[in-house]
């Protein structure tokens, strides 16, 4: 018999307080309510209708979704707005995702009123017992297992049968479509960017694009620049801005402890990539006092001082720091690319570009 720590027996405790002591007894369940499928055919096969057509309808958001992944696509076909504009991306976004929510969606409608209408609903309550019961109550829960699907009326509903299956298969299609477009593998694509396949550009501030002079840069401020040469005609725009983004800083040549860092700038004024090494996030944030770069998304911190080392977060690698000059007209330009690939690392980060 078990005992409690100080050497007793234990007691057994009764949820419900007895009447005498201004408790009441156990109401129990209430009664069984029929439904109206459980006494009319009529209103069964109304509800067997309504959920194959529940099926049907997740189905159908599943065509959808797969005809607007290549009809309505936000740079080349589209059928409701001119390509590579905002409004086809919004369309692109729009159609796409309601045909995937539709298809998700009837899903889950169709299985609740199955269940509301059509499952047995009756509640039991059983005691608890042994985790592993008899053979024969083994054998006995098999059998309730077979008299519940049989009650459940899988075998003699085909129509609905057919159309959950038919929903259920279509939908991983929808996931099929993405992954037929996938590739070509982008080769050296992500080692170089806009300033490298066009050398000598000039700095612009990224907001109007004019060109940055050395004498516009004060001590201690930042610029968000783009190259001069990256305008709204460029192929690939969006993509290129993304990869070519980067700051200029000045700090006091005299702070710098990364040589080899400071030869790659002109009188303390210093590039690096605005990319955070970390997931991506743009590193937009600058501290004039401690000339620490901040990543708002992980709050990995980079030394600026010292080639823009990691000193604090997630992030593994350095900014990647672009090489500046000044050409005859006082402006700033870079001469290549980036040290390295910008960005976060990836699986052949280091091949010989």
């Amino acid at each position: 018999m078990n005992t409690n720590t100080d050497g007793s027996s234990p007691s057994r405790v009764s949820t419900l307080a007895p009447k005498e002591g201004g408790g009441f007894p156990n109401p129990g369940l209430p009664p069984h309510s029929p439904r109206q499928a459980d006494i009319s055919e009529p209103a069964e096969k109304r509800a067997e209708r309504l959920v194959a057509f529940l099926f049907l309808l997740s189905v159908a958001g599943t065509v959808v979704f797969i005809a607007a992944y290549f009809l309505v696509t936000p740079l080349d076909t589209n059928i409701f707005a001119e390509e590579g504009t905002p409004r086809a991306l919004w369309w692109s976004n729009l159609v796409t995702g309601l045909g995937l929510a539709i298809a998700v969606f009837f899903i889950g409608a169709a299985a609740v009123h199955w269940a509301k209408t059509l499952m047995p609903d009756q509640e039991w309550v059983e005691e608890r017992h042994d985790i592993r019961g008899s053979d024969e109550t083994r054998k006995i829960a098999a059998e309730m297992i077979t008299g519940g699907l049989a009650e459940t009326g899988i075998g003699r509903r085909p129509v609905m049968v057919t159309a959950m299956v038919a929903a259920l298969a279509a939908l991983p299609i929808a996931v099929l479509a993405p992954l037929s477009t996938l590739g070509p593998l982008p080769g050296n694509k992500l080692h170089h960017t806009f300033w490298g396949h066009n050398p000598g550009q000039r700095l612009a501030r990224d907001h109007d694009g004019t060109p940055i002079k050395l004498s516009d840069v004060a001590m201690n401020s930042i610029f968000h620049v783009m190259p001069e040469g990256l305008t709204h005609e460029t192929p690939h725009h969006l993509e290129e801005r993304a990869k070519a983004a980067a700051v200029i800083v000045r700090i006091d040549p005299r702070l710098g402890q990364n040589e080899e860092s400071m030869s790659m700038g002109v009188q303390g004024v210093l590039a690096f990539s605005k990319i955070c090494t970390h997931v991506g996030c743009p590193v937009a944030l600058y501290e004039q006092q401690t000339h620490h770069m901040l990543c708002p998304c992980h709050q990995s911190t980079f030394d600026v001082t010292d080639g823009a080392k990691v000193i604090f977060g997630p992030a593994h690698r350095p900014l990647p720091q672009l090489p500046i000059e000044v050409d005859a007209e006082g402006y700033l330009v870079a001469p290549g690319d980036f040290t390295e690939p910008i960005g976060p690392s990836f699986w052949n980060i280091h091949k010989d570009k």
